[in-house]
């Protein structure tokens, strides 16, 4: 099998990923939104809902972490080139394999750690809501197998000598 016969359909798949997470970030935002909105109302009435701080507690992680995702997928997080600019251009390639190497291993980090949270959380019962505390640590694993995954995707495409770009 050639690089083309595997990479397309691999492409492919990363855009209908990269889509349905944006949707389910979508959805999570509404719900946050409602969720708060639900929150307001009844305290306007006095007579506030138990659930609604934790549940925004929840959606909150839940919809930074698909963020995360997004931005990870896109390359749209902050990059502070200024070091990287003053050093000499030699430098500058290493220095980029060094750096997406440390995100691989900060991602694999965040994934390995967040299984550790959801069993350790798994047994203990979420304070306002009928449902285990792990919820709120399982957004993690996604995110850092995402960011390890795009990370070595980078680290390849940029060893290979190709600069663009990639979603």
């Amino acid at each position: 099998m050639s690089f083309q016969n595997f990479y397309a359909p691999l492409q492919r798949a990363m855009t209908v990923f990269d889509c349905w997470v944006s949707h389910l970030a979508k959805l999570f935002v509404v719900a946050l939104l409602l969720t708060v909105l639900a929150g307001v109302f009844w305290r306007g009435f006095s007579n506030p809902l138990s659930w609604t701080d934790e549940a925004s507690g929840y959606l909150m992680v839940w919809t930074a972490c698909l963020g995360w995702i997004l931005a990870t997928r896109r390359h749209a997080h902050i990059h502070i080139r200024f070091f990287q600019d003053h050093m000499p251009k030699s430098m500058r390639w290493p220095c980029l394999l060094i750096i997406e190497l440390m995100v691989f291993v900060f991602g694999c980090f965040v994934a390995f750690k967040s299984v550790h949270l959801v069993l350790v959380n798994s047994d203990i019962e979420a304070t306002s809501m009928p449902i285990s505390a792990a919820w709120l640590y399982v957004p993690l694993l996604p995110a850092g197998v995402v960011t390890a995954a795009q990370a070595l995707a980078d680290f390849s495409r940029h060893w290979n000598g190709r600069t663009e770009a990639v979603s």
